[in-house]
């Protein structure tokens, strides 16, 4: 027998931004133990509203399969004496086992024999098992802090109000965080506002998305949000701006979305957009609007949990909610333009980075000094340079920031401009914390790049320096990001620098402050490990970024264009042979006692087959020299690709490790001489490894 199986915790409202993350915990929850318990199902679904998590398992068995469980005895030397009688050991064994000494088996293995028993557990019902398998799973959800409620001891993420547990149309009987499971279910708090009885649990989605007013899939949920964004927009013609997390937390704050338009005072809009945009979605949850032109407009959505009979009356409320917070950017804004960006800057001497590591003034001027030595690679103004990293970080205590975080350097940039500053300076301000985070641009302008660059070098070796480096989930100073947004820069905007040499200008940088000998040995590796993460994201093969690291190039970009070179030639109809054929001779050569031969002689070349790839390679020399001083690693290897078949012969019809030592030595340096030529971009020999 099968049927479908529905676990629901009724609670108070949960939190919106959690809520997602504790759905899909809970359902893994659940799957890890009923696949841990033999039970078959055909498929598990999460669901999540504001006031509920529940899982629905389709198609489950309703009951574990028995399985046959073995018990090993003594062994059979030790169980009887020398007159074939029981000893102690073996009469305890039966004794536990429930049977005679007669009723026991014995299994053999190559260290002896043993008694044994085996015995039938039948497979025990869900009815039986699914209390203590939905407390292990709720047990095992991400919540950080537990509360209780009441006069009980139970903890939870929020208090528990009801508990459903339907198999089929039966109730399990169970009891689950203190309350007995049963088959009633609650509706909307304002549409329904009351039980609703289940009559079977494959009825859950359906029952409560008609009569209750709740659809309890996130993914429904959030569909029909975004659907009724788009409608409303199409009408108005208008485009949401949407953040997909503040879509999330939409979705995690209503039960029955209904999309209601609104406004504000248009004078509002000469504040820098961000600022509005930061007050809609962090403080009000709203969706911002913009024109045709892509300009913000003085509109916005909201997402209600009603369908309220007079939309107008919500739509007021929603207008008059906002006007005070806008009113609220307006005055910092003010208050900020009213002291000039530069004379924020010795409040940094207040603020501590870390406390080995200084200030944020101690900072800054560190990443003045590192931004000034990259500035030419960069192509920027070395003077501008040191005025953005100069000011950048002066917007930390401004009004604007201090009430919305997420627009530092943001307001930096705005702030300069209106100073006076140099355009070029208010643009590398804006830019100074990008990329921000996975999928964000690096910096666009050449200063911007720069001082973006230094500062992030600079977390990386002062905080790797003091022992503090990111372990497991652990990096509260965000130095997986700085690593990749450093890499990023230096690849994405083809600056022509030396990892390894820039992290060492950092560490030096730092002077007299007591940091760890191998600091930027331990950084550098983070980093090119980091790198192998950012090839892996972009589907480049794991073989090519292992085959161009062999060769531990430190520039960045020199990197990524061999990784380029590699990935295309990995793709050729002779690579496979090729490096199948460069790892052959890599092996040759590990072989011999000393050095390889160095150079190779025309006039020991007797065979035929060893005159065609000598022949062959000399053709190419000219070529292959050519392309790879123009760093045109393509072409150097599309070039080597031609002389598979040259390869293929010699290895066909020439003893390399023949008796005389001449023409060995002869062989060996012309094998070299390839192997040279092929590890020249890369160890070619690992590509196509398993």
């Amino acid at each position: 027998m099968s049927a479908t199986l529905l676990v629901e915790i009724g609670t108070e409202e949960l939190p919106p931004k959690a809520l997602l993350r504790l759905s899909t915990a809970f359902a893994a929850g659940i799957e890890k133990a009923l696949a841990g318990a033999g039970f078959a199902y055909e498929a598990i679904v999460p669901y999540a509203a504001p006031r509920r998590l529940a899982v629905s398992v389709t198609a489950l068995g309703e009951r574990q399969p028995d399985r046959v469980e073995q018990r090993r005895g003594p062994a059979v030397k030790a169980a009887f004496d020398a007159d074939g009688n029981p000893t102690k050991a073996a009469l305890g064994f039966a004794r536990s086992c429930g049977v005679e000494v007669e009723a026991l088996g014995r299994v053999s293995s190559g260290n002896g024999e043993w008694l044994a028993f085996e015995a039938e557990i039948p497979g025990r019902t869900i009815d039986a098992v699914l209390g203590e398998m939905v407390e292990q799973a709720l047990a095992g959800l991400p919540i950080p802090k537990r509360m209780r409620w009441g006069a009980g001891e139970v903890e939870f993420v929020r208090p528990v109000h009801w508990v459903v547990a339907l198999y089929g149309s039966a109730v399990v009987p169970c009891t689950v965080l203190g309350l007995t499971a049963g088959r009633t279910t609650q509706g909307h708090r304002f549409h329904h506002g009351g039980s609703i009885a289940l009559a079977d649990a494959a009825d859950y989605v359906e029952t409560l998305a008609g009569s209750g007013h709740v659809l309890a899939d996130f993914a429904q949920r959030r569909a029909r949000i975004l659907a009724q964004v788009a409608a409303w927009c199409d009408e108005h013609g208008l485009t949401a701006v949407l953040d997909p997390e503040l879509v999330d937390e939409v979705t995690a704050l209503v039960e029955w979305p209904a999309v209601i338009g609104g406004s504000f005072d248009a004078a509002f809009l000469a504040l820098p957009e961000e600022a509005l945009i930061a007050s809609m979605q962090g403080h009000q949850k709203y969706f911002p609007l913009r024109d045709r032109d892509g300009r913000l407009a003085n509109r916005f959505l909201t997402v209600s949990n009603i369908e309220s009979t007079d939309p107008a009356l919500v739509q007021d409320g929603n207008e008059r909610v906002i006007r005070p917070r806008l009113a609220d950017a307006d005055f910092f804004y003010r208050t900020d333009r009213a002291r000039p960006l530069a004379e924020r800057v010795a409040g940094l001497a207040d603020m501590l980075f870390e406390k080995r590591l200084g200030s944020l003034a101690d900072k800054t001027a560190r990443v003045e000094r590192l931004a000034a030595r990259i500035a030419a690679a960069c192509g920027a103004e070395p003077a501008v340079v040191e005025r953005a990293a100069h000011l950048a970080r002066a917007d930390l205590l401004s009004a604007m920031v201090g009430e919305f975080p997420e627009l530092q350097g943001t307001m930096g940039g705005y702030y300069a401009a209106a100073d006076g500053e140099d355009a070029a300076v208010a643009t590398a301000l804006g830019e100074f914390y990008q990329p921000r985070f996975a999928g964000d641009v690096i910096p666009a302008s050449p200063a911007g790049r720069a001082i973006a660059l230094a500062d992030k070098l600079d977390s990386l070796v002062g905080i790797f320096g003091i022992g503090l480096a990111p372990t497991g989930d652990k990096d509260p100073y965000a130095l997986r990001r700085a690593a990749l947004g450093s890499l990023r820069i230096l690849i994405e905007g083809d600056i022509d620098l030396d990892l390894l040499e820039l992290i060492e200008v950092a560490r030096a940088i730092y002077g007299e402050v007591a940091l760890a000998e191998d600091t930027a040995a331990q950084v550098y590796a983070y980093m090119r490990e980091r790198l192998r993460g950012y090839y892996q994201d972009r589907g480049i093969p794991g073989d090519v970024c292992a085959a161009v690291l062999a060769n531990d190039p430190t520039a960045p970009r020199e990197i990524a264009r061999r990784i380029d070179a590699v990935a295309a030639f990995r793709e050729h109809a002779a690579a496979a042979a090729l490096a199948a054929a460069n790892k052959r001779i890599g092996n040759i050569l590990k072989k011999l006692d000393g050095p390889a031969p160095g150079a190779w002689s025309a006039a020991r070349l007797v065979d035929d087959a060893e005159r065609a790839l000598a022949a062959a390679i000399e053709t190419l020399m000219p070529e292959v020299e050519a392309a790879f001083a123009a760093h045109a690693y393509d072409t150097y290897l599309a070039r080597l690709a031609s002389l598979r078949g040259p390869v293929d012969r010699f290895f066909d019809e020439v003893m390399v490790m023949c008796e005389d030592a001449a023409l060995r030595d002869n062989r060996l340096a012309l094998l070299n001489q390839l192997h040279g030529l092929f590890g020249r971009v890369a160890d070619i020999g690992r590509l196509h490894d398993a």
